[in-house]
């Protein structure tokens, strides 16, 4: 890979190249991308309905086709990266049953972490938490239960009695804690998402689509990682009931450590998958599948496929320089221009050597320049394409000079 800077770039263009979705934890990279070869059906169906969707995913880089998947919608992502490797109807509405329930964990998490919620806590089960229809973690009208045993009812066994019973803990009432999660969802930039109930029952207007699931996955896994165990919790017994983790992969693969299942009749049966091995982690979303044997095996191939036939390798640590860029009229000649966070970028297996990374940003670069300041883009490439945009910083300040270091500068650029 390599690394070039650019000069000449005007800076009022920076705001329309610095991607909002990278910002918010969006998967990198856009514009429409060619179909793969129609002669393969399966990766046909993935790369024609991703570029339908305006989104370049990474298999339409690469030669192999996506597994052949039965269901509605269906994606994998490179969490690290946040690219999304394929995909199939990525942006159309679909109900997501008891996938909602990730949304609604990552609410409970957040309130965990502002202090809002402990737990320890105990929480008084409603009427309303009580009598919510569909699968039920068991617990009694008007007792008072640990927070830590409703995650594990919300989470392992899918509780929708659990469900509310933490939303009203965490918004007081279901209708407000609802308000939070699509409060959420806009802040991680979920375009196509609206939830009307916490756990996830049917309702026409409450919809979401399989991109937007992989993103709350990604925001979850990476904002709430010491919360993951309940994820890969096997079982859970309460109330001398001990019921099982919906998730057969856990008992298939050891490095599949959630997430979450969801069945209604009118949305299929559906299920999001991660996986981590060797510090990388990919996500599946299946919706729609026939069966649970059916959403199982195809979230395995899923994530089998994106592990064996596509790298993803880090570019950039946070704050290293992407580029030393010249610096006038300042105290210093030079500035490093980089990320606040790290770059991951994924290519088709043994591509990584072709990628190439340019840094944009305004020519003649004149001090003061404050830290953090965002001065350009960084661009990623393979072979043409554009796989990545994120945001160039100032990664150190730089004062002005005083009047005579000014005034060579300015002489000198009249001959720069």
């Amino acid at each position: 890979m390599t690394f070039a800077p650019k000069s000449a770039f005007p800076l009022h263009l920076v705001g329309s190249l610095v991607l909002a979705a990278a910002l918010a934890g969006a998967p990198f990279g856009a514009g429409a991308a060619d179909a793969p070869p129609a002669t393969e059906a399966a990766g046909a169906q993935g790369g024609a309905g991703a570029a339908a969707a305006g989104l370049l995913t990474v298999d339409s880089l690469s030669s192999i086709p996506a597994p052949s998947v039965d269901a509605k919608a269906w994606l994998v992502m490179d969490a690290n990266s946040g690219q999304i490797i394929a995909a199939h109807n990525p942006q159309d509405p679909v109900e997501p049953a008891s996938l909602t329930k990730i949304m609604a964990a990552y609410v409970v998490f957040d309130a965990l972490e502002n202090g809002r919620l402990k737990l320890d806590q105990k929480v008084h089960v409603s009427e309303k938490a009580w009598k919510t229809e569909g699968s039920r973690m068991f617990i009694d009208p008007n007792s008072d239960v640990p927070v830590n045993d409703l995650l594990q009812g919300l989470i392992v066994q899918s509780g929708n009695d659990a469900t509310v019973a933490l939303a009203e803990a965490v918004g007081g009432s279901e209708s407000a804690f609802v308000a939070l999660m699509n409060q959420q969802a806009q802040a991680l930039g979920l375009k196509h998402t609206h939830f009307v109930n916490s756990p996830g029952l049917p309702d026409p207007d409450h919809t979401t689509t399989v991109q937007d699931l992989a993103l709350m996955t990604r925001a979850l896994v990476q904002r709430f990682p010491q919360y993951m165990h309940y994820y890969s919790q096997k079982e859970y017994t309460y109330n001398k009931i001990r019921q099982s983790n919906r998730n057969r992969l856990l008992w298939v693969d050891e490095t599949i450590d959630g997430l979450k299942t969801g069945h209604t009749k009118s949305a299929g049966y559906c299920l999001v998958t991660t996986a981590l091995r060797d510090g990388r982690r990919v996500i599946s979303v299946v919706v729609g599948a026939g069966s649970e044997a059916s959403r199982a095996e195809s979230s395995l191939k899923l994530i089998n496929w994106g592990y064996k036939n596509f790298d993803t390798v880090q570019l950039l640590e946070a704050a290293q320089p992407a580029v030393m860029a010249q610096v006038w009229e300042g105290e210093a000649d030079a500035v490093g221009l980089g990320l606040d966070h790290a770059l991951w970028v994924t290519v088709p297996r043994g591509q990584s050597g072709s990628v190439h990374t340019e840094a944009r940003y305004p020519q003649p670069l004149l001090a003061p320049l404050s830290a953090d300041t965002v001065i350009g883009t960084l661009q990623v490439e393979l072979d043409g394409h554009v796989l990545a945009q994120a945001p160039l910083q100032v990664l150190a300040s730089v004062p002005e000079a005083g009047f005579f270091g000014r005034l060579f500068d300015k002489v000198r650029l009249l001959f720069h």
